[in-house]
């Protein structure tokens, strides 16, 4: 009994923490499924909790579908830390808009979308500026890109100067 209560304990008081993008997934991918199965099985000794800059939906495409995910993991940490959850609930959610006031936030998506629209790259290809609850996710190639134009476009991003005005 006494082993049980200490292993209970160690439980509470460990968490593992992973990053979703380039660590449990390759980017934008789903996780393998093995990957999965160790997460479950770290997750009966110590608990565990994923962080990423992805908003919920596009971590729980990844990871799981829908509401599975934030029962899968004891803390889901989406969008930079600036929308957790805990044990399945959501515990706090940060507005970049309540944060810089809608004025400068119009300010600094008309300086990104005109910045970009004199670079000069391969393709460009929507969405060049997503708005998330806590941050702005800018993307000069666009998020609806393909993932081989996404690794043609992290390709030129190695070249010095490329694309630069």
């Amino acid at each position: 009994m006494a082993v049980a209560v200490e292993g209970a304990r160690r439980k509470e008081r460990i968490l593992c923490l992973f990053d979703v993008d380039g660590t449990l997934t390759p980017a934008r991918q789903k996780i393998d499924p093995e990957v999965s199965a160790f997460l479950q099985k770290l997750r009966s000794r110590v608990q565990i909790g994923v962080v990423g800059g992805s908003d919920y939906s596009k971590i729980a495409e990844q990871l799981g579908e829908g509401d599975e995910v934030i029962e899968k993991f004891d803390y889901v940490f989406a969008e930079n830390g600036t929308v957790q959850y805990k044990h399945g609930r959501l515990l706090s959610k940060q507005t970049i808009q309540n944060h810089l006031g809608e004025e400068l936030l119009q300010d600094l998506i008309n300086f990104c979308l005109s910045y970009m629209a004199l670079l000069r790259l391969p393709k460009k290809r929507g969405t060049f500026i997503e708005f998330r609850n806590g941050m702005l996710n800018v993307s000069p190639i666009g998020r609806s890109c393909t993932l081989e134009e996404r690794i043609e476009f992290s390709e030129l991003d190695k070249v010095p100067f490329a694309g630069q005005l």
